[in-house]
């Protein structure tokens, strides 16, 4: 998409994760604090934040309690810690973000967000934060070494989800007719458990997450492509730029910014 992940000093750590992240316990709301020294000070301003919460384990909603959770809010209330803010989450659908973001109708979009020259036209991102990689996903019992020969049988169609750098990756690599997309990942893995697809092209967080849900069903394929940085976006011309990719870089040098990774990709 947007959407594996690893901090970018360690991302081929990442790829070898076979587990899924068990869900975290609620984020408290966040009060805004003086930034930490040496910093910038926003001076407590609340930070409108867009998330689809329908993107574990980014951001989600635990159908039980209604309460959010994710990488998002853990990332975005650290931050927020550290720049003295307060951030409030919107749920806004993943089609037409990038328009809504350049016209000011939120601060700043998070859910893993894939930098492209194409969205960089629209919009602003802070220094990434991850580095993402897309796989293919596939039966348990299929076997698949190789893309080229998957993508040389004509009867092997893939799914993926709509608006996304996984469709775009998926059109890369296979003719138009044999890419579907869907609302969303679990929707394109339906389709393959139903054999309506025979392979789902998704980043490898998210594979992980599919294949952790399905109890053995699927597994994760091929890797297709590699080195795709994920980070927050902003309105063309946002003075949020500067105080995040601060705070994001404070995060990455104490170690922190790998904590909150090993909690939500672990094995």
């Amino acid at each position: 998409m947007q959407r594996i992940l690893v901090p970018l000093a360690s991302a081929a750590a990442l790829v070898t994760l076979a587990g899924c992240p068990g869900e975290a316990p609620p984020p408290e709301h966040p009060t805004a604090t003086p930034s930490l020294p040496g910093l910038p000070d926003l001076g407590g301003r609340t930070i409108t934040v867009a998330v689809e919460n329908n993107y574990p384990p980014f951001n989600a909603v635990r159908g039980s309690t209604g309460e959010p959770y994710g990488w998002d809010y853990d990332a975005l209330a650290e931050i927020c810690r550290r720049i003295h803010c307060v951030p409030q989450f919107r749920a806004v659908p993943w089609e037409g973000i990038f328009e809504a973001l350049a016209a000011g109708s939120f601060d700043v979009a998070a859910n893993g967000i894939s930098v492209t020259d194409e969205r960089d036209a629209v919009v602003d991102f802070s220094v990434p934060y991850l580095t993402v990689g897309q796989v293919l996903v596939v039966p348990f019992a299929a076997t698949v070494d190789e893309v080229a020969e998957f993508a040389e049988n004509p009867a092997n169609v893939v799914g993926t989800q709509a608006g996304t750098t996984n469709e775009t990756a998926a059109r890369s690599l296979f003719a138009p007719d044999r890419v579907k997309t869907y609302a969303d990942f679990d929707a394109a893995v339906a389709a393959l458990l139903s054999g309506e697809v025979a392979g789902v092209v998704a980043d490898n967080v998210t594979a992980l997450r599919l294949v952790a849900a399905r109890g053995g069903r699927i597994k994760i394929g091929p890797q297709l492509t590699s080195d795709e940085p994920l980070a927050f976006a902003f309105p063309p011309g946002s003075e949020l730029v500067a105080p995040f990719n601060a705070a994001l870089e404070s995060m990455k040098q104490d170690g922190t910014l790998d904590a909150i990774n090993q909690r939500w990709f672990r094995p």
